[in-house]
């Protein structure tokens, strides 16, 4: 399967639709689940430092490499860096340190995963140092809001090529999305089926039942036709070939104001603003 790509600020073309593997534990079910995930056409996998499973993330894509399913040069692989301590120097270690554990000579994607208090500014000029040096293919933030990008943009050279945010039908961030389509900055979904919640509600799941496809693959292609990357996290193999299966089928304008509807600024994760680290 060739799988939809989205060209970023930077010339670098990303698969609209990814593998996600938070809270997946460290051991060797998440390595398997990786390879498969490959096996099923998936390029892109997103971890990160706090995730506490870049192992075993490495070691899933350095089989499937090994095994013939898939070049490194094929593959979009994202990590981030967590807030603790967060400066300069800490960022650049961490960097160093998440391509120690996934056996990787460098990433397509390195992500501030939280802006926290004002310390991105720093380990942003960090990751701008990586770039410039040619180590990793692309930067960019996670949990963004509008005022945190102004002034990151305002007081850094590179603009990030991503955001990574909390979005889905009950939290559709229309100003975040805004702002960072005026600016050519690629939102990404984390958490894109809210946990599997959404798969219950009544309206998903009517626009389900007309096109023939399942709640979750409905909620990834409202995604999709918003220009919006997801990275939906299952270990289930049935689920990875749902979830991937998004790409032979259109929602109506209509459906897609429908799901649009849906939205109640209902957060399942931190808010940017408030989140203490």
């Amino acid at each position: 399967m060739n799988l939809q790509t989205t060209t970023l600020n930077n010339g670098i073309k990303m698969p609209v639709l990814g593998y996600g593997v938070f809270r997946v534990e460290n051991g060797a079910e998440l390595a398997e689940a990786v390879k498969t995930a490959i096996k099923k056409g998936y390029r892109s996998i997103d971890t990160a430092q706090i995730y506490g499973n870049e192992e075993m993330v490495g070691q899933g894509i350095k089989e499937a490499i090994a095994e013939g399913l898939v070049t490194r040069e094929e593959l979009f692989i994202t990590s981030k860096v967590w807030n603790a301590g967060l400066n300069y120097e800490a960022a650049l270690a961490a960097y160093d340190d998440s391509l120690s554990k996934m056996g990787l000579d460098y990433l397509d994607l390195y992500l501030i995963h939280w802006p926290g208090h004002d310390q991105y500014l720093d380990a942003y000029k960090a990751l701008e140092t990586i770039y410039k040096e040619g180590r990793v293919r692309s930067i960019g933030v996670s949990n963004f809001q509008v005022h945190h990008l102004e002034n990151l943009l305002k007081e850094t050279e590179i603009k990030p090529v991503i955001n990574q945010i909390e979005f889905h039908p009950r939290l559709t961030q229309q100003e975040v999305r805004n702002y960072c389509m005026e600016h050519d900055i690629q939102v990404e979904a984390w958490s894109p089926l809210m946990n599997g919640e959404l798969l219950k509600d009544e309206t998903i799941q009517s626009i389900a039942a007309k096109h023939n496809k399942t709640a979750a693959q409905i909620v990834l292609k409202w995604d999709l036709q918003h220009q919006v990357v997801t990275i939906p996290k299952t270990m289930t193999e049935s689920r990875m070939e749902e979830n991937i299966n998004v790409f032979d089928f259109e929602l109506t304008t209509e459906e897609m104001a429908q799901i649009d509807g849906l939205n109640e600024n209902f957060r399942c994760g931190p808010n940017p603003d408030e989140f203490n680290f």
